[in-house]
């Protein structure tokens, strides 16, 4: 047995069944070996940040380790996106790359690079292998590291000669030792007990949960947990499908573009129960004024997350769902009817809506929402990053775990299709859905020759505005319209470039013709791209401009103000949250002129 051969006989006991990724010249042994077996499934795609995006794909919708693989230098390179995406949104991926042969490391040979160096501010762990007897023990490793404590990716760099190099002998190790790694711990019970005592004593409590209970697989203990305590859950981005949309303790994502009776919520609560939440700052805008009134207890199961951006009163080491199951044991239930019935009251003062304005034009929410009602909210919906994310995280209401799988910490355009690959890939019974952007799919919109060769049936809603639309809807409410490098009305034609693929390409202009275009789309057993050519004009709302506050919240594109709810002084003011973007215009634009802000 050589070292390839051992690799791939570590990952087999991994169980390792599929991985994603490009040949070349360092890594070719590999190629080599994974061309005489037939265990692993080796998808060629058409560059390795696709691949990257395909594994990240795999693990989020699985919950098991996703792997991919590229060469040395450009290879490793194109995958660095893809491995810092993993990083931010703590998603388990083992990353392989090929290297120059141990002799020519630090010579500047053909497509050599630092991999490890370049790597090591983006991963979790890496390695770069030295001798091929450790093969074995660092795939061990790596994997456990990729699944354990908090999430991430491990990369494991193989020069060419150590992967070509013979094994006297192949032993697997049964166990891990790493000293100094102990991510299993179980929380301190004083802990449990003290945040216990909060729940007991509060009015006002809100659930704020983030991608950790997807991670955790703690979907279930959440809503135990929740229902036990009658308090209403709002989630991140990430954390859309840890809770089931449409139940009445449901708020909906919060943040810069949540809905406002979630922001509301938490800005009157009294107590702010975070699981598996990092206070992102497009969930917290201004972290001073982010729920002020409040007391937190912060669940993680990342030590570096507590306290780092809000004081936690309650600061709970742990894995959330082992937390969640020991303080659903030791709450008492509760009932907070007034508290529901007030947030019940803003739920029907500030639903999410958008104007249908009569022009003909498409508006790209109302894909979304026929989307959502064909599919019954069962399919798994990936995104790509802009406008079109944000509408799907607002109007796409997954009932299932696991099932909406975006971009969100490092925000990457060219993410949706190829995680849509991979999660067809780990999830081949259920339907799966790529919601994207006319400028993001062209990011990786190569990966198609993928989807259509190995006959991974995704289908593709791509929102057309003919631009950048985040971009341009921040220089229309913040830059007084001074549109740059935001122009893409020279675009393909997707429906056309889809069949140049092999695909299926329908371009829909119509608003009557949306429903009926994704009923089709369902019943094709083949790749679909549906091209959705939609208003320009349509922005994202309601909409917390950066860093600012609840109370600069803008509600929608009219001139009609709407009161944000009074707190009977504790919590809000009464004051009013307008809805014209150009109140915020003159100010923003000044300050930034002046050089006072930066976006």
């Amino acid at each position: 047995m050589d070292g390839a051969e051992a690799l791939l006989e570590s990952l087999k006991r991994e169980g390792v069944d599929v991985l994603f990724g490009i040949s070349g010249g360092a890594i070719l042994p590999i190629y080599d070996a994974l061309g005489k077996q037939e265990d692993i499934w080796s998808i060629l795609t058409r560059h390795e940040q696709g691949a990257g995006h395909m594994a990240e794909g795999y693990a989020r919708a699985t919950g098991r380790v996703g792997v991919c693989m590229g060469t040395s230098g450009p290879g490793a390179t194109n995958l660095v996106t893809a491995i810092t995406d993993a990083f931010m949104d703590s998603t388990p991926i083992v990353v392989i790359t090929g290297q120059v042969a141990t002799p020519n490391i630090g010579k500047d040979a053909f497509q050599e690079c630092d991999t490890f160096g370049i790597t090591m501010p983006v991963v979790k762990h890496n390695y770069l292998v030295r001798r091929s007897s450790d093969i074995p023990r660092i795939v061990k490793e790596a994997f456990y590291l990729a699944r354990t404590g908090r999430p991430g990716p491990v990369l494991i760099d193989i020069p060419k000669d150590i992967s070509a190099g013979p094994l006297d002998q192949f032993l697997y190790p049964e166990t891990v030792n790493l000293r100094g790694y102990n991510p299993n711990l179980p929380a301190a019970t004083e802990q449990i007990k003290a945040a216990a005592k909060l729940i007991a004593e509060a009015r006002q409590p809100v659930l704020y949960v983030g991608n950790g209970i997807n991670a955790a697989g703690a979907a279930d203990e959440l809503l135990k947990l929740a229902e036990k305590i009658d308090a209403p859950v709002t989630t991140t981005l990430l954390g859309r499908g840890g809770f089931p949309a449409g139940h009445q303790l449901s708020l909906d994502m919060l943040g810069m573009h949540g809905t406002a009776y979630a922001n509301w919520a938490v800005h009157e609560a009294d107590l702010l129960i975070a699981l598996g939440a990092r206070f992102d700052d497009r969930v917290t805008g201004d972290p001073k004024a982010f729920a002020p009134n409040a007391k937190v207890i912060h669940v993680d199961i990342d030590s570096a997350e507590l306290g780092k951006i809000r004081f936690a009163q309650v600061p709970i080491l742990g894995d959330v769902k082992s937390v969640i199951n020991q303080l659903t044991e030791v709450v008492a239930p509760k009932k907070h009817t007034q508290w529901l019935e007030r947030i019940d009251e803003w739920k029907k003062a500030a639903p999410l809506t958008y104007e249908n304005t009569g022009t003909g034009k498409l508006k790209p929410q109302q894909v979304i929402a026929e989307l959502n009602k064909a599919t019954d909210g069962e399919a798994i919906v990936t995104t790509d990053v802009g406008q079109h994310q944000m509408w799907a995280a607002q109007y796409y209401n997954p009932k299932r775990t696991r099932s909406f799988i975006t971009s969100g910490g490092l925000g990457t355009m060219g993410y949706g299709y190829p995680a849509a690959i991979g999660a067809k890939v780990g999830c081949i019974d259920r339907e799966v859905w790529c919601i994207t952007g006319d400028g993001s799919f062209q990011m990786n919109l190569q990966e198609l020759a993928t989807g259509v060769l190995y006959d991974i049936p995704v289908k593709i809603a791509l929102l057309n505005n003919s631009s950048l639309g985040m971009v341009r809807q921040w220089q229309k409410m913040f830059y007084e319209r001074r549109w740059s490098g935001i122009d893409l009305s020279r675009c393909p034609d997707f429906a056309k470039l889809a069949e140049a693929y092999s695909a299926t390409g329908v371009t829909i202009t119509e608003a009557d013709e949306v429903a009926d275009a994704i009923r089709e789309a369902q019943k094709n057993p083949g790749t679909v791209l549906l091209n959705f050519m939609t208003d320009a004009e349509e922005d994202v709302f309601p909409m917390i401009p950066g860093g600012k506050t609840v109370h600069d919240m803008v509600l929608d594109s009219s001139n009609k103000a709407v009161p944000i709810p009074g707190s009977n002084g504790n919590g809000l003011d009464g004051a009013t949250a307008t809805a014209t973007a150009s109140t915020y215009t003159s100010e923003w634009t000044d300050d930034i002129n002046a050089g006072k802000k930066k976006i």
